[in-house]
């Protein structure tokens, strides 16, 4: 049987779990970037690359420390081959042929981006890909534009 004072401290505990379980703002997981974000980093990116030229600006984008990676958002570039001019996600891929990269789902992504720098100069191409912040599969949109002979892209969760 409980004492009086172990039922005050029980019941002031138990009175304070729906408080204790609600997530307040300060604990909240942050939300995604957004496509004005998104936006707004491939406009800079693509000012910084007619500005300075590839070779300043690539090392700009592969730099994950640098002001062209913001949370989530990246710079890459491609050429108009395929090949990974710049990575922000990761510099390694630098040199390497994307050409028949595929989303989660099967879709050829960069051919996508080629096709939409091609025939429009640029657009958007929406597919399926692991966020490595929360290990899940989403999905997600890149913006794209042609910049000479270069595929300049800003990819943003989109769900």
């Amino acid at each position: 049987m409980l004492s009086h004072f172990h039922r005050l401290i029980l019941a002031g505990a138990c009175a304070a779990m729906p408080f204790a379980s609600t997530a307040t703002p300060a604990f909240a997981a942050p939300a995604h970037a957004g496509s004005a974000e998104a936006q707004a980093l491939l406009t800079r990116a693509v000012a910084e690359l007619k500005g300075v030229g590839a070779a300043k600006a690539f090392a700009e984008f592969n730099d994950p420390q640098g002001s062209f990676h913001t949370r989530e958002l990246y710079v890459f570039v491609f050429s108009m081959s395929g090949r990974y001019e710049a990575s922000g996600a990761d510099p390694k891929l630098v040199g390497s042929d994307a050409t028949d990269m595929t989303d989660a789902e099967g879709k050829p992504l960069v051919q996508d981006m080629i096709g939409q720098a091609r025939a429009k100069g640029g657009g958007r191409v929406d597919y399926v890909w692991l966020n490595r912040a929360d290990n899940r599969v989403e999905h997600k949109r890149s913006l794209v534009q042609r910049v000479g002979d270069h595929i300049v892209g800003v990819g943003y969760y989109a769900g």
